[in-house]
Parts: structure tokens; sequence; C-alpha cells
């Protein structure tokens, strides 16, 4: 079998989202997989500043970060996409309207509106990120700063189609259940940044393996020939699994690195 390329979401995947570590055993499967030959890259939703808080001491040779916008390999950034500056003055000023609230994610810092949200999943985001070190200190309404990706939370006050209608001409929305949503702008996600690094390192699609749990693993799971799907997962990820592991916490990762014959 020649060099294979594998691609890890983080949060449900490499990581627990029970002990929020990941275990010793995809550790172990990950350093096999690399000394075998085989390449390992990072693809999530996280944005590099939160990545690094949360996989610091992970080696792997590339990074794929926001849902494909921006992308390192082998320790270069060849890929990045912001939200255009005054779009993003526009974004803050509309999550407020329209009476929702979230968290705006950038390369090195994730950005939250001071003071006390009335929306619980965000409240506990942002002392997560806080307790991590990836809150940054600068005011949502500060003008010096760029964000790639953001997520909302919205409760019964928000006007939730109001502000799907507004993001509608330049960004899509993954809905990640419990009223929480990931906007991304259009024509980046999990797909398109494997899709950039396979060109770049000159491999097929067919050499590429994905592992992810959620629904905004979609994208990859429909592009790849080889999809692997953790015991614990969105349902709408199944008809496109060639395989099914079993959960983090049940040493899934190694599990299916083994039976896949990737070790």
């Amino acid at each position: 079998m020649g060099r294979k390329a594998l691609f890890f979401d983080i949060d449900g995947t490499l990581v627990s989202e029970i002990t929020g570590v990941m275990p010793e055993s995809a550790e172990r499967a990950i350093a096999r997989t690399r000394k075998a030959g085989n390449l390992v890259f990072i693809n999530t939703g996280r944005t590099m500043g939160s990545m690094k808080a949360v996989l610091p001491s992970l080696e792997a040779d590339g990074y794929l970060c926001g849902c494909g916008t921006q992308l390192w390999l082998n320790g270069k950034v060849i890929y990045q996409k912001s939200v255009p500056h005054e779009r993003g003055l526009a974004i803050k000023k509309a999550i407020g309207d329209f009476d929702l609230d979230g968290v705006l994610e950038g390369a090195d810092n994730c950005y939250f509106r001071k003071g006390y949200s009335r929306i619980p999943l965000i409240r506990d985001l942002k002392k997560a990120m806080e307790d991590h070190g990836n809150a940054s200190p600068s005011d949502w309404d500060d003008d010096d700063y760029e964000f790639d990706k953001f997520c909302v939370s919205a409760d019964e006050k928000s006007d939730r189609e109001g502000f799907f209608a507004f993001l509608a001409p330049d960004f899509q929305v993954i809905d990640r259940g419990g009223d929480f949503y990931e906007c991304v702008p259009k024509g980046h996600d999990k797909a398109t940044a494997i899709d950039r690094v396979l060109k770049e390192l000159g491999m097929l699609r067919e050499d590429a393996w994905v592992f992810g749990d959620s629904s905004n693993d979609l994208a990859c799971f429909q592009y790849a020939q080889n999809a692997v799907l953790m015991g614990k997962h969105d349902k709408v990820l199944e008809e496109y699994a060639t395989f099914v592991t079993k959960t983090v916490e049940e040493d899934g990762i190694e599990y299916a690195m083994e039976n896949l014959g990737l070790l």
C-alpha cells in the first residue's frame, strides 16, 4: 500500500468530548502511521489558536483550520481566507441586531462580547476559551482585528431566519444542533481544504482517509472515498461512511487504523 494522507477532526474524533483530552491510544496510532510513511493532517473547524490550545504537543504534517479558511503544510501557511474587513463589521452589528450571540474566530484569537451573555452555550464557550488562553482581551467592537469564520447561538428572542438571510450571499451556515450554528465563507469547508492539500502534494483523492463524527465533517465525508466514522456520531454522516469504528473513549482511532492497515 502506497503512502496515504490521513485527515482527522478534533472534537469527538481525536479528543474526547467527555474528558477533553486525546487518548494515549490515538497519539500512539498517529505516531505509528507517520513512522510507516503516511501523512497526518488535522482537519478542524477550530482556527489555529484554539486548535493548538487542545492539541499543544501533537506532531502532524499539516493543519487545516477554520473549515478550510487557513491551511498549514510543513510549517508554512499555503492558503488563508479572512472575512473582508467591512463585511466583518457588518456581521458584528447584525449579530446584535438579530439578537444572537456568538464568537468570532480569528487565526490566533477568538473574540467575544464583553460582559454577561444571556445564552448559556456562549457563556460556557467563553469560559472554556478563557481557561485555554484563547479568548482575546480585545473588545468585540474594536476595529483592529480580522476573523476567518464565526459561530452564533440563538434562543427564543433571536431572529435566526433574518440573520441567515443576511448571511446568504457569501456564507454557508452549518447547523451543529442545540441552536448553535457555524458560519463559514462560501467555497470553504473541510473538503476544499483536503482537495487543496492533496493537489499541493500531488496525491490522489483515493489516497485520502478522513476521520470524523459531526455535521461539519459532512463535506469531507462526501468528498473522500475512504471515510471513517466514530462510534458516537451525527447520523447525517452514516450513508457516506466506509468504516464505522468505536468511540474516542473506546480507542476508536487506533482500532480503525489497525483494522484498515494504516499502521
